[in-house]
Formats: structure tokens, C-alpha cells, sequence
């Protein structure tokens, strides 16, 4: 399989570098951007119990592309969040197991360690606990339950001996395959995208178009929700648009009726399909629709049109991930 991204290589100092680095925004130049944009930081933050290590990277990297986490042994992590494509399948809904399809359309990858919780409905509280979740959903990789899973993973060799030397004596557990995966996902960060490097000074690196559609957004609202570096409050919104009741599902609270997790405009432009139903098929579709049901505004199409610059300015240098050589 060729990835047309980058290698992903991870130095020891660049692990000490990811245990003192957080979320921050760089001071800004005030008169270039709208309040509360930001530059992406280059580096995730990292789970406390749960430091980054060249070898647990490594590990979690091929866990991430290995089908064998799945019940038919052909679907993996990569599947539906494919590093080729912009972490995404650009599916409505991805095919899962014995080609169902799930219910809701699969976000992104990439940069998803610095949100606050994961899945459309925030019932994972971080990477870790999102990556282990697919593996037993019978709709995604129908794997039957955390014992067959360690089970298969015993019987070869190569994975038990590297989770030994990455965990320790009896490291092979449930958990670990998380937090290993995990470890991996949160070196996926996209920095460097064209607005950054407006924000830092640099006045040709968007368009004139691009440079509207950013003071449009803040004009008409949509930085409520969609604001900081990474161009989401990691909040819900109530999002009465499809059947999908959201949030409710999780909490069973009738007042989260509708209520989905704020999704990242960060490298947006290459996650087509848009929503939790991947229903609108298009940027410009989905901002008219945004638009409309969350702002009532009806947008002309040079309005559209500059938002939608705005949003493909947001795309990041994505970084090199090579397909792993898979332990037997």
C-alpha cells in the first residue's frame, strides 16, 4: 500500500519534547486575524498516564494499520480513517464488518488528540479510550470481546515480545492496545497550513478571497462554536438536522437531544462527505447548510465561495506515515 504523506519518524528528544508541550496559542498579530484564531501547535498534547515513547509509536503504528484487529482479519484502523486520504474514508458511513455500514460518518485522525473528547457524541474522553472502542463494535471490526482480541495477539510472537518491552511484564492488556494506539494518533498533527503562516506574518499565503471568508465566519457567527487554534470550542452544539439524536444516545439526557460534538475545521477540505450522516456531499453543501439551520443565514455564492477559500486554507502539512512492516 502507498500513502502519499510523509514518514513519520519519532526521535527520543522529540519525546521529551511532547511531555512539556500543550495546547497554546502564539501571540497575534491583532489587526491580521479575527479574536480567538490561533496557530496550530505542531505538537499534541499527551496523556499523563501515558508518555510517548519511540517504541510505543512504533507499536501503536502498526496495531493502527493491522487488520487482524478485526474479526474477518481485513479491516483496521486504517480502513476508515485513512492516512492517505485525510485520515477519513470519504464515505457517508464506513463499511465495517461483513459490509455493514455504521451509523455515522467517521471524523477524522489527524489532530484528534488535542479535542476533548472523541466520537460524534464525546463518549470516548481521549485517543486512548476512542481506539479501542471500533475493535468490539459489531458493526466495525466485530471483534467478540477483549479476551479474543489479547488472544490473538499472543499467538504472535512479535506483538507479545513488543508489548513486554514497551509496558513491561504483562503488558499485553486491553488497555495497552489503546494506550499504544493512542501514543501513534497523537503524533498526527497537521501544522503549518496556509493561515498559519498568514497569522505569522506572511500576507501572500492565502488568498483575497480566503482572507474575507476568515472575517466572514467571525461576522456571521460561526466562531461561537468554531474558534481557537483549531477552529472548535471542543464543546456540543444542538444540531437539529436528521434523525440522529447525538449526544442523547450517550447521556440519555433529553436536553442533549440533537447535540453533537463541534467538529475541527482543520483540514476539512479533504474530509468530504460532512456531518454525523455524511450527508451533505460537498464543502459548499455543507456551509449553506450550516449556515442556514445553525445561523439563518442564506449565504449568496461569493459568500460561499470565500468561506469555503477560508476553509481549504486550513490545511496542513500532513506528516509521513509509512506502512509498517506488521510483527508475525
Amino acid at each position: 500500500m502507498h500513502l502519499s504523506v510523509s514518514r513519520l519518524t519519532l526521535t527520543a528528544g522529540m519525546a521529551v519534547t511532547l511531555v512539556a508541550t500543550a495546547l497554546s496559542v502564539p501571540a497575534l498579530a491583532a489587526d491580521r486575524v479575527p479574536e480567538g484564531m490561533g496557530i496550530l501547535p505542531s505538537l499534541a498534547p499527551q496523556k499523563a498516564d501515558n508518555p510517548i515513547t519511540a517504541a510505543k509509536v512504533a507499536l501503536g503504528q502498526q496495531l493502527f494499520f493491522d487488520p487482524r484487529l478485526s474479526a474477518s482479519n481485513m479491516i483496521s484502523c486504517n480502513t476508515c480513517h485513512n492516512l492517505g486520504t485525510g485520515g477519513v474514508d470519504n464515505q457517508p458511513t464506513s463499511l465495517g464488518h461483513q459490509f455493514k455500514r455504521g451509523g455515522r460518518n467517521a471524523p477524522t485522525v489527524f489532530n484528534s488528540a488535542f479535542w476533548s473528547s472523541e466520537f460524534w457524541d464525546g463518549r470516548a474522553a481521549d485517543v486512548e479510550a476512542q481506539a479501542i472502542g471500533p475493535i468490539l463494535n459489531p458493526v466495525e471490526m466485530a471483534m467478540p470481546d477483549e479476551k479474543s482480541v489479547l488472544s490473538k495477539l499472543a499467538a504472535i510472537p512479535g506483538y507479545k515480545a513488543q508489548f513486554e518491552a514497551v509496558f513491561g511484564p504483562s503488558g499485553l492488556t486491553y488497555k495497552n492496545v489503546g494506550y499504544a494506539i493512542g501514543a501513534f494518533e497523537r503524533t498526527l498533527v497537521t501544522p503549518n497550513a496556509p493561515f498559519d503562516r498568514y497569522v505569522q506574518g506572511d500576507d501572500g499565503a492565502i488568498s483575497d478571497a480566503a482572507k474575507r471568508g476568515m472575517n466572514l465566519v467571525d461576522e456571521i457567527g460561526c466562531t461561537s462554536c468554531h474558534s481557537g487554534p483549531l477552529f472548535t470550542n471542543n464543546d456540543f452544539a444542538q444540531f437539529n438536522y436528521g434523525k440522529d439524536k447525538g449526544r442523547m444516545e450517550v447521556t440519555k439526557n433529553k436536553g442533549d437531544d440533537h447535540y453533537f460534538r463541534v467538529q475541527s475545521w482543520r483540514n476539512v477540505a479533504l474530509t468530504a462527505p460532512y456531518f454525523h450522516d455524511g450527508s451533505a456531499p460537498t464543502l459548499e453543501t455543507a456551509i449553506r447548510t450550516m449556515a442556514k439551520v445553525q445561523l439563518d443565514q442564506d449565504l449568496n455564492d461569493a459568500q460561499v465561495g470565500d468561506i469555503k477559500a477560508f476553509l481549504e486554507a486550513l490545511t496542513g502539512d500532513m506528516p509521513y506515515v509509512s506502512y509498517p512492516k506488521l510483527p508475525q
